[in-house]
């Protein structure tokens, strides 16, 4: 049995350092209250170091695929690791949309895996691929390339985030979800068979819907988007999935 894991990705919506460490000690203070829940703060890259020395487990939303070189603009995960953050998101679709590829995301996890790191995977289908039938056809394609060639990982979070749901306040049917995501975790089983796995939901979670994720057997958390920005909000997330009806 382990917590649940509720993680806040702030995204590019921090204008300032104050901004994050705020946030961040409010939630790290409610954590600290609840002993079945586990918090994971993402903040912008800037913020990262500041957030780390609060004692807050950490997330980076994105990083390279190498440890140094002419990248300009980009951070490696040797150093994300040296600043102490133990995380780091990988596959977002939103970096899908600014152009990582399977391929890509492949080679970003074993970076951060070679760093010690813990890679929190996102996949998903969009609307249309809904639609037409081919989610399955999708996430398996996802999940097969991200883990192609994996070293076993000790631990692994697999974020199933469906595109249409991300940022429209249309979030899955957590019955379908968890379908879903049985289908991916025992796919990734198949790959990785060594590795633990937890899977978590993420598209449009918030305080009215929450519960109704985190007390399905294989949703073992979710990954927080808007909702994480609004202080009352959240906090009232991480109270409800402490009080879930299905410890991990």
């Amino acid at each position: 049995m382990s917590n649940k894991i509720i993680i806040a990705n702030f995204k590019m919506n921090l204008s300032s350092k104050e901004e994050a460490i705020d946030l961040c000690q409010y939630y790290q203070q409610k954590d600290k209250e609840l002993s079945n829940v586990d918090f994971i703060a993402v903040p912008d890259f800037l913020w990262l170091e500041d957030v780390v020395k609060l004692g807050v487990v950490t997330s980076s939303q994105d990083c390279f695929f190498e440890d140094s070189g002419a990248f300009t603009g980009e951070i490696s995960p040797m150093i994300l690791k040296n600043l102490g953050v133990q995380y780091c998101i990988i596959g977002h679709s939103e970096r899908r949309k600014l152009g990582d590829t399977d391929e890509i995301i492949n080679k970003k996890i074993k970076a951060v895996e070679k760093n010690g790191l813990i890679p929190i995977l996102c996949v998903g289908e969009t609307l249309e691929q809904k639609q037409s039938g081919q989610k399955e056809e999708i996430l398996k394609n996802q999940i097969t390339k991200a883990l192609n060639n994996i070293s076993p990982p000790t631990f692994l979070i697999i974020a199933y985030e469906p595109v249409w749901a991300i940022g429209t306040g249309l979030a899955e049917n957590p019955d379908e979800a968890e379908k879903t995501m049985e289908f991916i975790l025992n796919l990734a089983k198949q790959i990785i068979p060594e590795a633990t796995i937890k899977m978590i939901y993420g598209g449009s979670v918030d305080v009215l819907n929450i519960a109704s994720f985190v007390n399905k057997k294989i949703i073992q958390g979710a990954l927080v988007g808007g909702a994480s920005l609004k202080k009352e909000e959240f906090a009232k997330i991480l109270e409800i999935a402490n009080s879930s009806n299905n410890p991990s």
